[in-house]
């Protein structure tokens, strides 16, 4: 899962959204560093991702890509999965994203004090292309992807990936929806287990 189906999974509550959002920039206990509600956050997207890599629809569409992005294919998948679930947004959420994605920058700019230096360092670009609104259309993810690509100096060919999202549409699309389905039940189950009601 990449940066919008993190925040969305984290339901209303803030410092959850903050935890979740900036995860991978948090190594190890560092995580024990942060707010209650931030560490559960965090640990609640680490529980996101170890689902997601074990996960059999994911692995499947992972798979698909491996021959031509090699270990990019999970990223790639990932921000897949961020589209489909931009453009269906209607379903899951009676917010718009527009308004949502705003309401979460305002919220990272109220606490950007507290965010890791990388997510620091990339926050005014996130806001300022607004990521989130991005990822609803094919052309937009495409832009993101090109980003992406960029900063691994074309290796990762990121650039060409919608290519593939095009040509596998409705299948990804179907994957997706059962994929998620089954993840949001995951994550409500998940949190009510110790290792989250005890922190």
């Amino acid at each position: 899962m990449n940066f919008l189906a993190h925040v969305y999974l984290s339901g209303q509550d803030e410092e959850k959204a903050i935890g979740n959002f900036i995860a991978d920039s948090v190594r190890g206990k560092q995580y024990l560093e942060f707010p209650k509600g931030i560490q559960h956050g965090i640990l609640l997207h680490r529980e996101i991702d170890t689902y997601t890599d074990t996960h059999p629809i994911w692995r499947k569409d992972k798979k698909l890509l491996v021959p031509v992005y090699n270990h990019y294919a999970a990223v790639i998948i990932d921000m897949y999965y961020d589209h489909f679930l931009a453009k269906n947004w209607a379903i899951y959420h009676n917010v718009p994203l527009a308004t949502y994605a705003t309401e979460f920058y305002n919220t990272l700019e109220r606490n950007f004090d507290l965010l890791p230096v990388k997510i620091q360092n990339f926050l005014s670009i996130m806001i300022r292309e607004n990521w989130f609104t991005c990822y609803e259309t094919i052309e937009g993810l495409g832009y993101i992807l090109q980003q992406m690509d960029r900063r691994t100096k074309g290796i990762s060919k990121m650039s060409q990936s919608t290519r593939e999202l095009v040509e596998h549409y409705e299948e990804l699309e179907r994957d997706f929806t059962e994929f998620f389905k089954e993840l949001e039940l995951h994550v409500a189950f998940v949190q009510k287990s110790p290792r989250f009601t005890s922190i």
